[in-house]
């Protein structure tokens, strides 16, 4: 009887679990079982491991072969075990020796040819492996750039299941292994950051997304069509600060398991951009799928914007699934494989027209054809529940024909962001120490008790809140608008002028 050992990683959402992959030969009737949870794809790995194993030169064990996913009572899914599987399969028949393999994470798909195929999610698989003390890793060529990314793991690429028998010593007859080339893969390149400098007018507008950007808020923006709404929050970006050294592991990493991760480019560095188009269904933006879930486009959004062109559009379960990662910043996806856990922590942006023609309150010279009914409706869609968790609120107006003419641009998003970076500089290092680096993520206890020597900060809130103004989760969003307000002014905490700009944001009032 014959027994092989090695690793491998079972990814459950953000989360991964080195595994034990142990295969038994025994001399018995011939056969292949595999035991320990897998998926159904995981499943079909028995027939594709033994065509690989035949494509590289090497017998199959004529023997009763049992292979086990410890532990047996995590669920395991994807074709990501299908290397490893086959390395504790020869280990046990001796083609390749057994010493140390149990310490070796093997992370790849096998095609029948013996090639070896890329996976989603190596980035975080690799992390997991480093975390668990497993630091020696094998890759597909494909996958290598990427699983390099992780700091500790000594990565071993291959592209053909024969030179992983050769990598560990193991000797093949009659030819060796056919030499295949690497499975390429199409990357979308991602759309080119427009400058501030195209917007034309909107003053209040920008602004606001200054704001936004200062202190990571949601932002709501009513206007008609042309008004610049669409512009401005593709711009959002552009004035985001780089992502830290522990922002782009995260982020990369969810975009790998999304697939979406280009490896060649390195870590993300730059706050990602999510625009779905109103008919997305709310599997589509919080994630699913069969199984364990896929991250959707809150998740892929994590650290960067998420942005609802023409959000009355949207259906109203889609918006109502936004509700619970606004306040959590993250997501846990029930499905019938499992519970998933991803990250959520993006800037919601809304772009809306304020009724359904899109023309009130324009200065283009045309009249709104809208009941006053149908305006009502229009706006409702949005329920006040998620508006509540929207920290800025700002009504754009159409251009005039002086803005048309004369251009009116303002400062360009290079000087808006030096302002940004400033604003967030000031606030990481007043919040080091605690695990808040935004003003958006002060809980609301936390930052009251700090505002409380604060003379008539306070007491100023609670009047809007006895007005049946604000509820008291408005409320906590305003002190945050007005301290980040306080920022971008380079005041070390808020006055009573603050809220008085953080309160005009919050009911979408002009501002003088």
């Amino acid at each position: 009887m014959g027994l092989g050992t090695t690793a491998a990683v079972a990814l459950s959402g953000m989360e991964g679990h080195v595994v034990e992959v142990q295969a038994q030969l025994a001399a018995s009737v011939p056969g292949f079982t595999l035991v320990g949870l897998p998926d159904a794809a995981l499943a079909e790995s028995r027939d594709r491991v033994r065509a690989a194993v035949l494509s590289s030169g090497v017998a199959w064990p004529q023997r009763k072969i049992t292979v086990n996913l410890s532990p047996a009572s995590l669920r395991k899914s994807g074709t990501g075990f299908d290397l490893a599987v086959a390395v504790a399969v020869l280990a046990g028949a001796g083609v390749v020796p057994h010493q140390g393999l149990d310490r070796v994470v093997h992370l790849a798909e096998l095609g029948l040819d013996g090639r070896l195929q890329p996976v989603r999610g190596v980035l975080p698989a690799v992390a997991s492996a480093v975390a668990g003390g497993c630091t020696d890793v094998v890759v597909s060529a494909a996958d290598a750039a990427e699983a390099r990314l992780v700091p500790g793991a000594t990565v071993h690429e291959a592209t053909h299941l024969g030179d992983v028998v050769r990598l560990h010593g193991g000797e093949l007859k009659g030819g060796g292994a056919v030499v295949a080339v690497p499975r390429t893969t199409t990357v979308v390149a991602r759309r080119p950051v427009g400058d501030l400098l195209d917007v034309v007018g909107q003053s209040e507008a920008r602004m606001a997304l200054e704001v936004a950007a200062a202190g990571g808020h949601h932002l709501l923006m009513i206007g008609p069509p042309g008004a610049g709404k669409t512009m401005l929050a593709a711009r959002l970006p552009g004035i985001l600060p780089d992502l830290t050294e522990a922002e782009a592991v995260e982020v990369t990493g969810v975009h790998s398991v999304a697939g979406t991760f280009d490896p060649g480019g390195g870590l993300l560095r730059r706050p990602p951009f999510e625009d779905p188009h109103h008919t997305a269904t709310p599997s589509a933006i919080v994630g699913g799928g069969t199984g364990l879930a896929r991250p959707g486009a809150v998740s892929r959004a994590h650290r960067g914007v998420l942005f609802l062109d023409e959000a009355p559009e949207f259906a109203p379960r889609v918006l109502q699934t936004l509700r619970q990662p606004l306040e959590a910043g993250e997501l846990v996806l029930h499905r019938t494989g499992g519970a998933t856990r991803y990250p959520a922590r993006f800037q919601l942006v809304l772009a809306a027209n304020p009724c359904p023609c899109g023309m009130a309150s324009t200065n283009a010279g045309l009249e709104c054809t809208c009941t006053p009914v149908a305006r009502r409706r229009y706006v409702g869609r949005l329920s006040g529940p998620l508006l509540d968790r929207v920290d800025l609120q700002v009504h754009l107006a159409g251009l005039t024909r002086a803005e048309r003419v004369l251009g009116g641009k303002g400062e360009s998003s290079a000087a808006v962001a030096e302002r940004v970076r400033r604003a967030r500089a000031a606030a990481r290092e007043r919040w080091a120490g605690t695990r808040w680096s935004t003003n958006v993520e002060l809980p609301g206890p936390w930052l009251r008790e700090r505002l409380r020597g604060q003379p008539g900060v306070l007491a100023q809130v609670e009047r809007q809140i006895d007005a049946g103004d604000l509820s008291m989760r408005g409320a906590d969003r305003l002190l945050r608008v007005a301290w980040t307000v306080a920022d971008l002014d380079g005041r070390e905490v808020p006055t009573t002028t603050d809220v008085d700009a953080a309160m005009l944001f919050r009911t979408g009032e002009r501002r003088g």
